[in-house]
């Protein structure tokens, strides 16, 4: 279940097309290529967040109950020039302007086409905010400029992340998810920078019936510490497990492992 509110993660959801947008207007070199990212330059990356948010657009507009192929999505690929910071920054901030505005006119609830087992509107806000949260640390990184998230959102992109990871393994015949089961495992991940309240903690344990998780201070086969963005960029492999503020306490190759396995993108 979604940690946060539909308002909230709509909320995010425009402020994030915005903190993308003052990458591509920083001055940027949108050809460089991005590093956690190497098949894509910057400007792939915009244009590939920028084409998922109007992918989700016609979805939740249509209340479309299959989904709908890229190619019939209006000006989802982006400017025709490539190369142009101005219209690619216009056509980021329309793309963010219609997806936003559709979900908070759909409300949580709508029936919409979905995939993880959630057929709503509340399902693509949530996946939106988080899948913009993780890319903008990807132009971020290729630009060198810093990079923050809310620790609520942090936290929820967590959970949300660990929940389509149970769902793949136990819905979608794959390989290296497969090889995520097996007895008597389990990851703890603990931020170190958060409010006590906010639970910034979770165990995931990797059974022989398939990876399972809950928020807590628990002992575990290995744990990951440091602050809760680092953590949280870390699990999605976006940062070293060797990087300033990071500890790895216990078994370093069950967590490489699990790293390995649980990217089904």
């Amino acid at each position: 279940m979604p940690l946060l509110s539909h308002d909230r993660y709509c909320a995010e959801l425009a402020h994030q097309v915005d903190r993308l947008r003052a990458v591509v207007t920083s001055g940027a070199d949108l050809s460089a290529t991005v590093p956690t990212c190497p098949d894509w330059s910057l400007e792939d990356l915009v244009r590939h967040m920028g084409g998922a948010l109007r992918w989700v657009d016609a979805l939740v507009r249509a209340r479309a109950q299959e989904n709908i192929p890229e190619e019939r999505v209006p000006l989802g690929g982006g400017p025709e020039e490539r190369g142009d910071a101005a219209a690619l920054d216009k056509w980021l901030a329309d793309s963010g302007e219609l997806v936003v505005g559709a979900l908070r006119e759909a409300g949580p609830d709508a029936r919409v086409w979905g995939w993880a087992g959630e057929l709503n509107a509340g399902f693509w806000a949530r996946r939106m905010t988080h899948e913009i949260t993780v890319h903008r640390a990807d132009a971020a990184l290729a630009a060198g400029l810093p990079y923050e998230v809310a620790p609520d959102i942090a936290a929820d992109a967590l959970d949300e992340w660990l929940q389509l990871v149970e769902w793949i393994q136990r819905n979608l015949p794959h390989e290296a998810a497969e090889e995520l089961r097996g007895p008597g495992r389990s990851l703890h991940l603990h931020a170190t920078d958060t409010d006590p309240a906010l639970n910034a903690e979770w165990l995931v344990e990797l059974g022989a019936e398939g990876v399972s998780w809950r928020r807590g201070h628990e002992k575990a086969t290995v744990a990951l510490r440091g602050p809760l963005t680092s953590v949280l960029l870390a699990f999605y492999r976006r940062l070293p497990l060797d990087s300033p503020g990071l500890e790895v306490l216990g078994d370093r190759e069950l967590l490489e492992f699990w790293l390995e396995r649980a990217t089904f993108g």
